[in-house]
């Protein structure tokens, strides 16, 4: 998470003070610098502290799991949130989710675009569809984009579809 993702969730304050509590936790903590802000994530000793098992490193998805979290922040960091969630209607069809939750006990399936071609969400879309007519489930589908003219081109995909689209100066 950014600096500005860890400020938000614990209620921080100021950059000041949430650099402070950073700096605090350096044994735990490993960072680097991405764009204008620093990525944080744990180090080994962070891990064994909290009993973790799962490894972070850096990555050339970040911007993706950043725009993720930083949809989670945004819907008020639903409690049934699952990363990376494999959602299966048939031997034949299936698909991996960015993330999933429920709201009233309505699935809630997330989609996170940093840089995908049109044609693979397109791909997405007509899948999630196609599960919805098979299981006969009714979801919901959330999409998050960096990008303002994708906004448009990704509701008309999903036309007919429950879902909304958000760009990330909407969420921010």
């Amino acid at each position: 998470m950014t600096r500005s993702q860890l400020q938000t969730i614990h209620d921080l304050k100021g950059v000041r003070n949430t650099n402070r509590f950073l700096q605090s936790m350096g044994d735990y903590l490993s960072c680097y610098r991405h764009g204008l802000e620093n990525v944080y994530y744990l180090n080994k000793a962070g891990r064994d502290q909290i009993g973790s098992d799962v490894i972070r490193k850096k990555t050339l998805q970040v911007q993706h799991f950043l725009l993720r979290n930083q949809l989670w922040i945004y819907l008020k960091r639903p409690k049934t949130w699952e990363n990376e969630v494999k959602i299966k209607a048939a031997a034949d069809l299936s698909i991996i989710c960015d993330a999933k939750f429920e709201r009233k006990g309505m699935p809630i399936f997330v989609e996170a675009d940093v840089s995908q071609p049109m044609a693979v969400n397109k791909k997405k879309i007509d899948k999630y569809r196609k599960i919805q007519e098979v299981t006969g489930v009714d979801f919901y589908l959330l999409w998050v984009t960096e990008i303002e003219g994708r906004k448009p081109r990704l509701e008309a995909l999903m036309n007919g579809m429950k879902g909304h689209v958000y760009t990330l100066n909407e969420i921010k």
